[in-house]
């Protein structure tokens, strides 16, 4: 992700420093083995957003540059900065990841959503709770973090509750009985964080099916009924605490990563031309493209025998 900010490409808006549509693209096509799901982003956008609250990198003119502290992490053992950015995470407020809950509307209206860090810390907490190694089911979680007063509400009270609603602000408001359901909110809320930023920094495996269809705990609301899904993170599950997770929410003192399998063997060739084009017929890894964005310009994606940069 540093790399990729190093060539200047992704961009975000200097007022929400929220990545555009095509810094996601752009992040989604250097993700081992892509996002979450081809045509929705999760990591895709959270990247951007983790790599500006842990300082590595800087919004410059709207684009996303590595601060010095940025440039120093590509020296350092990986699970030191993933660590970092974890815990840096938890003390942000550059997004409040309920905001991502799109269908859930009336958000931005005065007084009705908590302070997001607090909320935050509270899902840091359940995720540090969590037995490393053993898969939790989603339900499982919220089901011990109401048990454990782990109860991180979206909405300052029970008249903010009235201002949030789906499709239409009065037949479809979350302030009727029985219409906001902890899984709802605090469920939803945590589902972002753990699949949207846990998820993508590598501290939890999940498992998750597609979106739609997933969850029917908004059906009974006014409006329901025309959503397929609450949210993106409706497909998330289960979740299970690895050693980089159990390092990085301080269960373990060290962490020894896995050794890294072996590349497969490169299919294809590439070719360099007597005018310092250099060409990959068969494409090339997304290292490798990004290491030849650093010396060479790309003149053009691989299509039959254009060339892919120059020096």
């Amino acid at each position: 992700m540093l790399r990729l900010c190093a060539t200047g490409k992704p961009r975000c808006s200097e007022k929400t420093r929220r990545p555009g549509t095509a810094t996601v693209a752009a992040v989604g096509e250097v993700l081992d083995g892509g996002d979450f799901y081809p045509h929705e982003a999760i990591a895709g956008f959270a990247w951007p957003m983790l790599l500006q609250a842990g300082g590595l990198s800087e919004l410059t003119g709207g684009r996303l540059t590595p601060t010095v502290r940025g440039r120093a992490a590509l020296t350092r053992p990986p699970h030191l900065t993933l660590a970092q950015l974890w815990q840096r995470w938890l003390n942000s407020s550059l997004l409040d990841e309920f905001s991502r809950v799109e269908e859930i509307k009336g958000q931005r209206a005065a007084n009705v959503l908590t302070a997001v860090k607090p909320r935050r810390k509270l899902v840091g907490q359940a995720l540090a709770g969590l037995a490393p190694g053993a898969w939790t089911s989603v339900d499982g979680l919220f089901t011990d973090m109401r048990a454990a007063g782990l109860d991180p509400a979206v909405h300052r009270n029970e008249r903010a509750l009235w201002k949030l609603y789906l499709e239409d602000p009065q037949a479809g408001s979350l302030g009727y009985d029985g219409h906001h359901g902890w899984s709802l909110l605090q469920g939803r809320y945590t589902l972002a964080v753990l699949f949207e930023y846990a998820a993508t920094l590598g501290l939890i495996d999940v498992e998750y099916v597609p979106a739609p269809g997933a969850r029917d705990d908004y059906r009974h609301n006014w409006g329901g009924d025309y959503l397929d899904r609450l949210s993106r993170y409706d497909g998330l599950a289960a979740v299970r605490l690895n050693p980089l997770g159990a390092y990085a929410v301080g269960l373990t003192s060290d962490y020894t990563p896995a050794p890294i399998p072996a590349p497969p063997v490169p299919k294809g060739r590439v070719t360099v031309l007597a005018n310092f084009d250099v060409v990959a017929l068969d494409g090339l890894p997304s290292a490798d493209t990004l290491l030849l964005d650093g010396f060479a310009d790309r003149k053009s994606d691989r299509s039959g025998l254009s060339p892919l940069h120059r020096f």
